[in-house]
């Protein structure tokens, strides 16, 4: 069994998979699987930890490995992650240690390393081997600590922005978030959610309400200059209208005050610029046939690179959105209508809710939101 979750772990890139558990050699069932999911760049990786209780119900769980390299856990959320020499320990959050027969929970953690970054493959669930090769026994002697308060959430990478709304406690987003909307609001709300969550036990749900000036929104200042990358995750229950709806919007101080906008048209996601209403992809069958409907039901992620130059990129579940693509040289039913005026975007903040302009209401919930100067994977 050892030799095969070896061979398992060496087939693991950045963004690796691997699930441990099984029938062991020696017939015992095991404890615990494992689900332990990497997103790695040269000098550090998050990995998001999937544990599942495959023996008696349990009241808190601890879950440990040894790293083979050398891996230096730099904070962790949605559990305590303490790391002593090459062995981590991860104890349940108070709101996760209750796990009956096959329930899972779910944490995170960021790490540096240098040279290999091999998956573990000797993970205890409260002592015992998730391998079924019966009882661990560690040694420890210095402990280095990191808890759930002011914690990144999954796959953030070096994002500046990044929250996975874990620490709200309100009804509705605060802190760095402000609800509201520009022009005008009227039926639609936004509020924390604590029974939908993409990772973690909250989410945002905004409830859009269809017609003019039911806009609502949440949103936060952007730091820092040069190329924006974004990231976030949307599920919604309404596929997108025909008519003009917003779920995100920028504004661009370089284009006096004006939002860009991401949402749909014609049932599919399109880029709009408020100050010309130009539409990425253009609005032609064609340039409509090269986008994709947001599909309803299931996490999305919608990943977007605004660049001050004045290119943009587009992609949706980890797969670049051909029509959603600002190239710098005008491609008909694309961007053709995008570049007919300069265009040097500078965006100062990040809005996401709800806007209609004609027929079409939507509830939507958002998860795991990084915005940073380097590419934020999904």
């Amino acid at each position: 069994m050892r030799n095969l979750l070896a061979a398992l772990a060496a087939v693991v890139s950045t963004a690796g998979l691997v699930v441990i558990g099984g029938n062991s050699t020696a017939g015992a069932a095991p404890v615990c699987a494992v689900d332990y999911k990497l997103n790695q760049w040269a000098t550090g990786f998050t990995a998001n930890v999937t544990v599942t209780n495959q023996s008696a119900p349990v009241t808190s769980w601890q879950l440990s490995w040894t790293f083979a390299g050398n891996q230096v856990v730099s904070s962790g959320w949605s559990a305590d992650v303490k790391q002593s020499g090459n062995r981590v320990t991860v104890s349940n959050a108070p709101w996760n240690g209750a796990l009956g027969t096959g329930a899972s929970a779910q944490f995170g953690f960021q790490a540096t390393y240098s040279g290999t970054n091999a998956v573990p493959t000797d993970f205890s669930f409260n002592g015992v081997s998730c391998s079924g090769d019966g009882p661990t026994t560690t040694t420890t002697t210095t402990t280095t600590t990191t808890t759930t308060t002011d914690v990144p959430p999954v796959d953030c990478g070096t994002a500046t922005l990044c929250d996975d709304f874990e620490q709200q406690t309100g009804g509705q987003p605060s802190g760095k978030w402000t609800v509201g909307a520009a022009n005008c609001t009227g039926q639609g709300t936004v509020s924390v959610d604590s029974s939908v969550a993409r990772s973690g036990s909250k989410s945002v749900r905004v409830n859009g309400a269809a017609g003019y000036c039911n806009h609502i929104f949440f949103g936060t200042p952007l730091t820092g200059t040069g190329t924006v990358h974004g990231r976030f995750f949307v599920r919604h229950t309404t596929a997108l209208p025909m008519a003009h709806v917003t779920f995100a919007a920028l504004k661009d101080s370089a284009d006096n005050g004006k939002d860009l906008r991401i949402g749909g048209q014609n049932a599919a996601l399109q880029w709009n610029r408020e100050s010309d209403d130009a539409t990425l992809p253009e609005q032609s069958p064609q340039g409509v046939a090269l986008s994709k409907p947001l599909p309803v039901n299931q996490w999305n992620c919608v990943q977007f690179t605004i660049d001050p130059s004045g290119k943009l990129s587009t992609s949706l579940n980890g797969e670049a959105v051909a029509g959603l693509q600002v190239d710098g040289v005008p491609t008909r039913d694309i961007d053709q209508q995008w570049l007919n005026k300069a265009w040097r975007p500078a965006v100062t903040d990040l809005r996401l809710g709800w806007e209609s302009y004609g027929d079409g209401g939507d509830t939507l919930w958002y998860d795991d939101v990084a915005v940073g100067s380097s590419p934020i994977g999904c």
